[in-house]
């Protein structure tokens, strides 16, 4: 028996825990994605409402095949039941006190927009036009929509039911860590969701806009464009998962993060609290070529700088991969279903993995172009607590979705059949301090 033959009997007698998301669905999103960047690039429409056409063309075959192929709106975890069909008069009082809380949580976040400075700068002026747009919309039909869920639901007093009720007055009944629960599942929402859709313009632009004849002029400026492209798709993907958070496409918050740890290590990654800019605190910058310093160190090496492209892409690929496989259900923070499919199937954490590779082999920071020791490092010891504060994130998240016996069964099944966590293993059994005393 060769080893592939082994490998597949022993995830045949071990199979891996069902993903909440299948493989359809991301494909689905990235061929209605793809269809709408090949006709973008021909009629040259690079523009801001293109860009939120590209956010249609990846969410509506998202959505249809979650519907008509996977049927999500029949899974138990919707809270729904589509054979029950309360009386209006029943179901009324809870409607009211739901629609009550989402109006007010809504408001809230709102004012927060409002207030907060940045909202109204740069890229973030576009966030604020598009959900201000939307916003009288959303305030109607979340009348109907609300009224018509509430007679399925075997459960109705949700988060939104019990803010309703503290807001009006009627406290009896009322589970305050549903409302913090509530409170932050939604500070989740307005805070990325804003942040999703500010950067979604400029990363359409970026794919669109570049010539051909430039993007196959030499293998840096395709490498460019490539990952252009893979970022392009992981925000594209991203902010719809943060608009379809909904109960009949099973997409719902299950709960949100809450530990003020996972809510720091978060934050800080990410504006108005980001720590990574340049200046900031944990900028990894100085003294290097930049971002691109990869470019300037191999640039007279014409191989090394073709290899060190591809490994960037490959890097990046898996990156926006772990957020396709995410499909409408992409969101920090939160629990919406536990995935175990794709580079899920690796690695617990594929993005943050592939990600501060990709940080490391770009930027270089053990070579400084000043030629300072202090700078090479400076830069490298900033960037390993930048690592380590994914690490921070990751210890986190595992801690938020531990509550769940699904994660807790992936969990166990990764460290059996995990080949990142496998290979982990086996270096710290053969490390010295691992090694029995002679």
């Amino acid at each position: 028996m060769n080893a592939e033959t082994k490998i597949e009997a022993l995830l045949r007698a071990d199979p891996r825990p069902r993903s909440a998301v299948s493989h359809g669905v991301g494909i689905a999103g990235l061929i209605g994605l793809g269809a709408w960047v090949a006709a973008a690039r021909s009629f040259g429409m690079e523009g801001p409402l293109a860009a939120l056409c590209a956010l249609l063309a990846c969410g509506v075959p998202m959505v249809l095949w979650s519907l008509l192929v996977d049927k999500v709106h029949r899974n138990p975890s919707t809270g729904i039941d589509w054979a029950l069909r309360r009386p209006w008069r029943e179901t009324v009082d809870f409607s009211l006190a739901k629609i009550t809380g989402l109006w007010a949580i809504w408001s809230a976040i709102a004012c927060l927009y409002c207030i907060g400075r940045w909202y109204w700068d740069g890229n973030y002026l576009f966030a604020m036009q598009v959900l201000g747009l939307g916003a009288l919309p959303l305030l109607l039909i979340s009348i109907p929509y609300v009224l018509w869920l509430d007679r399925r639901l075997r459960e109705p007093r949700d988060g939104a039911w019990h803010l309703g009720r503290l807001i009006i007055g009627r406290r009896d009944g009322v589970d305050r860590e549903i409302v913090y629960d509530f409170l932050r599942s939604w500070a989740v929402k307005g805070f990325f969701l804003a942040f999703m859709l500010s950067i979604v313009p400029g990363n359409w632009a970026d794919v669109i806009r570049a010539p051909a004849e430039d993007v196959t002029a030499n293998p840096v400026r395709l490498t460019i464009w490539l990952i252009a492209i893979m970022f392009m798709i992981d925000v594209s993907f991203a902010t719809v998962g943060y608009m379809l958070t909904c109960k009949p496409l099973d997409a719902h918050i299950r709960s949100a993060n809450p530990y003020a740890a996972g809510w720091t290590a978060a934050l800080i990654c990410y504006p108005p609290f980001i720590m990574m800019n340049s200046g900031g605190p944990l900028d990894y910058h100085q003294g290097t070529a930049g971002s691109d310093a990869w470019i300037y160190w191999l640039e007279a090496y014409p191989l090394g700088t073709a290899v060190m492209g591809l490994a960037l892409v490959m890097l990046t690929a898996i990156y926006a991969w772990a957020t396709v496989a995410f499909g409408i259900r992409f969101s920090n923070l939160t629990h919406r279903g536990i995935l175990t499919h794709g580079p899920y199937a690796w690695t617990k954490h594929p993005a943050y993995v592939s990600k501060n590779l990709f940080w490391w082999l770009a930027t270089m920071p053990f070579l400084a172009t000043t030629g300072s020791l202090v700078d090479m490092i400076r830069n490298t010891v900033v960037l390993g607590i930048v690592t380590g504060v994914y690490y921070w994130r990751a210890r986190t998240e595992e801690r938020h979705l531990s509550a769940d016996p699904a994660y807790r069964e992936y969990v166990e099944w990764m460290d059996r059949n995990g080949p990142l966590p496998r290979l982990i293993g086996k270096l710290r059994r053969r490390s010295p301090e691992a090694l029995p005393a002679e």
